[in-house]
Formats: C-alpha cells, structure tokens, sequence
C-alpha cells in the first residue's frame, strides 16, 4: 500500500471486518496493527495483522462503498476472480485470501494479502530512491502485460459480457450519452476512434487501469500490479496506450508513466513472448484513453452533482474534463507525442 497511510482511531469501526475473520480462520484469531490508507477514496481500505496463535500476517481489506448504473468498474467479486487467475498464473498480484458473503452483512469486498511498496507516482518518476527501479520498471511491466494476454480466456470467460469486451469505442459513447452534457471534444475523439479503427486482432486478457498509481515498485522494481476494477478482454495494446497517455505522465516529458521511454515497454513485452508492437496501434488506443478518461471524469463530476457523493475530488474532476479534451486535441493533432 501507499506509505500515505493515518492510524486508525477508533478500534470499533473494524468490528465488522473481526467478525469476518473470525468465521474464515476461528474465534482465536484476532485482527491487529490496523491502519486506514488515506488514498482510494472509491473504496473502504483497511490494512491489518491477521494473527493466529504466534503468526502474523499482513493483509488488506477492500469494500465497495457505491455503485450506480453509470459506473464503469467491475463488481468486487469479478475483480476478486480476475486476480485469482492472475495469481494462479504466478503474476505478481496479491493473494486473493477471501471474499465477503452475505453472512457477514459488509455489502461487498474482498481480502488480499499485503505487498510492501510504493505507489505514488511523483516518487516513482523522481526519488533517487528508484532510480534502480525506474530503470527496470518499463521492462518489467511489459513482461507483466505479456504474461497476462497469454492467460486462457476460458479462467475469464464472465468478462464476455462486459460492455468494454464487446466493444470498447460503443461502450465509452453510452457512456458518453448517459450524461446528456455536450462536449465537443469529446465527441470529436470518439468519432476520430470510430473512424480509425485498427484491424481486429488476437482477443485477450488485460488490467485495463494500467498506469502509475496502480503498481506496487519497490527500490528493487515493480512488486506488484493492483487495481482490477477495470479488467476485461481485448486488444493487448490497450493498457500500453492508457499507461502511456498524458495524464498518467505527471508532469514528465517520458512517455510510459513519465518514468520511461516507450522501447523498453515493448521490448519486455516481446521477450515475455509478446508479439511485436505496432506503434500506430499504440498511438490510437492512447487516443482512446484520453476518451475514456475524459468520460470518467464526467462521471465522477455528476455523481458529486446528482449522485450523493459529495467531494471536492469529485467535483474538481469536472474541471479536468476540459484539460483532459484539451490534451485529446492536441494529441489527435499531433503535437503532444
């Protein structure tokens, strides 16, 4: 987890989550050393010591705190699923450990085990502390996403319905037209995507919020991949133009995560067993994510407007919606690279 995390203050608010395991691991084990990360702010974080007789273990707990029509993330229990075949696949994920049911009335959530780490991107990109990893992190997330494509669609199969496996260019215009709020240039991206589509190829697995901010790196490289909420089956290329787009560069001038170039993604990505990287491709699926960003933003303005969650946050991303459609031009344009 983020090393920005506050104590928590008031044991009883962890209550619910004592039951819970105490009915997976027996009335003697006990949650200790609990902290509430102050990031994630979509979802309840909670960070404890599981301990049985002598043992301890560090784990993490997540719980949905909404959902809504409009939401574009994956239920708990298919990104719980999704990181399982991960996992059986040796990928570096956290253990799934177990998911919440009805008997323990939490809504819905799930258990992972704890990875050390950092996940704050302006520290990624400029703390000397990485500089080791920095070198190795690009490399590393390609053998990552290669690795991840090769997993059999058949451990997946319950993404098929999701809106995104289908077709992502459809999915992010009812997105679009859910809002009923014009903005032309997002409405110009999504024409520039319909009309630019690239041949169809290979169907497969992918993270689909792969980006700085959702990997785990130590001093050594990358630890772990986190963040499931939008996985589903497609173009392998798609997470390489989403890590790649401006706004998950922070500022830097490199354009993978603005920790790297783009050749050392895509050269660990065909020594995992990747196939070669058609650099058009990528250039349309980073078209496409600043769409879809652009359309998230929207979506988390009207749910601080009309949707009960009230949030400087959340109201702010309405004005990144026009940054975001700026970037979009500029990018179809040409001049950002």
């Amino acid at each position: 987890m983020s090393s920005q995390t506050a104590p928590a203050h008031t044991p009883d608010a962890f209550e619910d989550i004592r039951r819970a395991v105490c009915r997976r691991f027996g009335a003697n084990a006990r949650i200790d050393n609990i902290v509430s990360p102050t990031l994630g702010g979509s979802n309840r974080t909670v960070v404890f010591d599981l301990v049985e007789r002598n043992a301890s273990r560090r784990l993490v707990s997540r719980q949905e705190t909404y959902s809504a029509e409009d939401s574009p993330f994956l239920s708990p229990t298919d990104q719980f699923q999704v990181m399982a075949a991960a996992f059986r696949h040796d990928l570096a994920v956290p253990e799934p450990v177990f998911e919440y049911d009805d008997a323990d009335e939490m809504g819905h959530g799930f258990v992972t085990g704890f990875v050390s780490g950092e996940t704050m991107p302006k520290k990624i990109i400029a703390d000397p502390a990485f500089a080791v990893a920095r070198s190795r992190l690009a490399g590393e997330l390609g053998a990552f996403a290669a690795r991840l494509n090769a997993i059999p669609l058949d451990e997946v199969a319950f993404l098929e319905r999701i809106a995104d496996s289908v077709d992502p260019v459809a999915a992010q215009r009812a997105r679009y037209d859910f809002y009923d709020e014009p903005h032309p240039g997002i409405e110009l991206g999504l024409r520039w995507l319909e009309t630019h589509r690239p041949p169809p190829g290979k169907r497969v697995l992918i993270h689909g919020d792969f980006r700085n901010g959702n990997f785990m790196v130590t001093e050594k490289g990358l630890s772990a991949v986190l963040d499931w909420e939008c996985s589903h089956i497609g173009s392998g290329i798609e997470d390489f133009g989403w890590i790649s787009t401006r706004s998950w560069r922070f500022g830097s001038k490199l354009p993978v995560g603005g920790f790297s170039e783009r050749d050392p993604l895509y050269a660990g990505y065909v020594a995992a067993g990747g196939p070669p990287v058609d650099p058009d491709a990528v250039h349309y699926w980073e078209i496409f994510g600043l769409v879809r960003w652009a359309i998230i933003n929207m979506m988390q303005a009207h749910g601080h407007v009309f949707g009960g969650r009230r949030s400087v946050v959340f109201a702010a991303c309405g004005r990144n919606t026009s940054q975001i459609e700026y970037d979009l031009l500029m990018t179809i344009a040409g001049h950002y690279k």
